[in-house]
């Protein structure tokens, strides 16, 4: 008989059940672990904090068991309006298709644990909430006989917060507001808030973003005892025994006009075997070890967000614009990923290690797209010494993508809004953003970087964050195939023809709308413990390494990546980290998908402004997609969007065919299909939707 146990982790506890087929009671565990009951107290707190993670399941009858195990499956909720998905945690698996009846009281990117009860369909019911991301929702308040109630700004919540007359705040009908949760709501009860804040409304776009920023909880300012912290390192000095001293090569950095944070620079020499490539990323690790006051600010915050105006950083600007940022002529503590490539861009060797770099030059992408592109005389002049090196970096991206593009790798290169803020803030146009082969170099070094730190943790099998981007689900690539065969005439069988269908479309008048819908079918890509590839990139293997600054797992693989290479990653680390990844990976990849939401409300916030002044006016725009209820259609002249809502065509009763996903006249037969265009006229702003009107001159 094995001794009694008096220390047990939640991996002893999970190897119980891999030879067990049904549930155990807390005295089976008990006994299998060899625990007496004098010390069952430390077992049962450990229980129920692994229920409490999803990592186990407590049934009815107080027996216990893996998800997995019981036709049950933990993820995350994406909500609609009418329904919902849980994307499983596990790397893999099929999303579940969750009935509005079924979602029980689940807010959209709550954790959940969800019963599969339709296997064919992949349909099912939540069962379980375990995490709820929601404390806050901002909405308009409105007052009837039936009580008051908030109704959301974010579209995705499809039911209202009931506030009790005692905690209305002295709101009145019409109030924009915060409303926190006091209930949360069930499958037969909405939930239930009190107003702690009445929003102004907004005046200028500046204090639009102010609020939008309020809307979605993110916090400007850091704490005074982070900022302490942050203070305290500007002068600390670098040690320098352990680095290598890469100051003697040409380095320069590459990024955006109105960029502060340079994570990243880039050196290239010619060897024999072909290039010899340098990527130097800041060596914010060396700053920011694990669990201080700075780390666990930025952990909450996941990700650095961008507006037009303004940026709310992950970490203090001493760190993200002074200490950390690889400025000119300065030297700077950077972690090096130095890889080896043939002449046909096939890389070779890796090596990683801390280094101490100068940049040479602070490049734009402009300035870069000028001398190899344009090759303007004037810019090549003035950059003649770095001109080897930068046709050196042309010639390796070139490489690089070719390779890429043959492996199957998806490059939708779909326009992004840039919104052109005056001096007072306001937006004097929207258009699309530039984006150039000088873009393209050092996104592929960061590829190439970043697949080249994820393979060597994959061959040492050490912990690490990937990551992960799944294959389209079968039952929404079916979906997609009928609609790109009407769109195209083309058959898409499978994922695996994507690639094929992008480059068929490339110059088509339909390639920006089949590129849209195909990006939309895809999952999103996230972080995960388990690596099972990234689809997109085509990538066996990969992580996010190049980017500490501003985003949290890159942190965390720089940090693990130093104990391995200085050989400091012991057990009792690797048990660490095997408890910690898995929920660093589901809130960074939740703070990630709430940046994006609230960066894409602010754009459609500014739009809104751009467009008040042009009520009446007709623009030219294409349609991009089509629902029962209208058409939203983007304008030529402006990268704008607004929506062509049915009822503003007033010329006869129009139908939708969802096979064909057109709307057709039932008199005239005139259709309306994606990708046409058509004359629009702006009739309306909607501040609260933050949409733009549009009806038919």
């Amino acid at each position: 008989m094995m001794p009694e146990s008096e220390f047990t982790r939640p991996e002893e506890i999970k190897s119980l059940f891999k030879k067990r087929t049904k549930p155990l009671s807390f005295e089976e565990i008990l006994s299998l672990l060899h625990i007496s009951k004098k010390k069952a107290k430390p077992l049962k707190r450990l229980l129920g904090e692994m229920v409490k993670r999803g990592e186990l399941v407590r049934t009815r009858k107080g027996h216990y068991g893996p998800p997995e195990e019981m036709n049950l499956v933990t993820g995350y909720f994406e909500a609609h309006r009418d329904y919902g998905f849980v994307i499983p945690e596990k790397p893999g698996e099929r999303d579940i298709f969750i009935p509005a009846r079924f979602t029980g009281g689940a807010m959209d990117n709550d954790r959940v644990i969800a019963r599969i009860e339709e296997p064919s369909r992949r349909s099912g019911r939540i069962i379980k909430i375990l995490e709820r991301v929601h404390t806050r929702i901002a909405g308009v308040f409105e007052y009837g006989k039936y009580g008051s109630f908030v109704r959301p700004k974010n579209r995705n919540f499809n039911f209202d917060i009931y506030i009790p007359p005692q905690a209305r705040g002295g709101a009145k009908s019409n109030d924009h507001v915060i409303a926190e949760i006091v209930q949360y709501p069930t499958e037969s009860r909405p939930p239930i808030g009190k107003i702690v804040r009445i929003l102004k409304k907004p005046d200028t776009p500046k204090a639009e973003i102010g609020s939008i920023i309020e809307e979605f909880n993110l916090e400007e300012k850091f704490p005074e005892h982070v900022n302490a912290e942050a203070r305290g390192l500007i002068k600390r000095p670098v040690e320098r025994s352990q680095r290598k001293d890469l100051t003697g090569l040409i380095t320069v950095t590459i990024d955006g006009e109105n960029a502060k944070d340079f994570d990243d620079a880039i050196s290239i020499k010619r060897v024999n075997e072909g290039y010899l490539l340098y990527v130097h990323i800041a060596d914010v690790g060396y700053f920011v070890p694990w669990d201080t006051p700075l780390d666990k600010e930025a952990r909450k915050r996941g990700t650095s967000v961008y507006f037009p105006d303004r940026v709310i950083p992950m970490l203090p600007k001493e760190l993200s614009e002074d200490i950390c940022s690889l400025r000119p002529e300065v030297e700077r503590a950077s972690f090096t990923v130095e890889m080896l490539f043939n002449e046909k861009g096939e890389r070779l060797h890796a090596n990683f290690y801390p280094s101490i770099i100068k940049s040479r030059a602070r490049l734009t992408y402009t300035s870069v797209k000028r001398i190899l592109i344009d090759k303007e005389p004037s810019e090549r002049a003035r950059y003649n010494s770095l001109l080897p090196y930068l046709e050196l970096m042309e010639e390796l991206a070139r490489h690089l993508r070719e390779k890429r593009t043959e492996r199957g790798s998806l490059d939708f290169d779909l326009p992004e809004p840039e919104v052109i803020l005056d001096i007072q803030g306001r937006p004097e146009n929207i258009i699309k953003a530039e984006r150039t082969f000088a873009h393209m170099i050092i996104e592929e070094f960061m590829i190439a970087a970043n697949e080249a730190v994820a393979e060597y943790f994959e061959g040492l099998g050490a912990p690490c964050l990937y990551r992960i981007h799944e294959k389209p689900d079968p039952l929404k690539l079916e979906e997609l195939s009928k609609i790109v065969r009407n769109l195209t005439g083309k058959r898409l069988l499978k994922a695996s023809y994507f690639p094929l269908l992008i480059k068929d479309m490339k110059g088509t008048p339909q390639e920006e709308l089949v590129n849209y819908i195909l990006l939309r079918s895809l999952k999103q890509a996230r972080y995960s413990p388990e690596n099972v590839g990234h689809f997109g990139l085509a990538s066996r293997c990969y992580t996010h390494f190049t980017s500490p600054i501003r985003r949290y797992p890159d942190l965390v693989v720089h940090r693990i990546l130093r104990e391995l290479i200085l050989n400091r990653l012991d057990d009792n680390k690797i048990k660490y980290l095997e408890e910690v990844l898995p929920s660093i990976a589901f809130h960074a990849s939740k703070m990630e998908r709430l940046a994006d939401e609230a960066e894409r409300t602010v754009i459609d916030a500014m739009r809104v402004w751009f467009m008040k002044d042009k009520i009446g006016d007709e623009f030219t725009g294409n349609i991009i997609s089509i629902t029962p209820y209208g058409m939203r259609v983007r304008l030529k002249d402006f990268y704008v969007e607004g929506f062509l809502h049915v009822s503003f065509m007033t010329d006869d009763f129009y139908v939708y065919d969802e096979r064909s996903l057109t709307l057709s006249g039932r008199r005239t037969k005139k259709t309306f299909r994606l990708g046409d265009e058509l004359k629009v006229r702006i009739e309306r702003i909607d501040e609260v939707e933050r949409d733009i009107i549009l009806g038919i001159p």
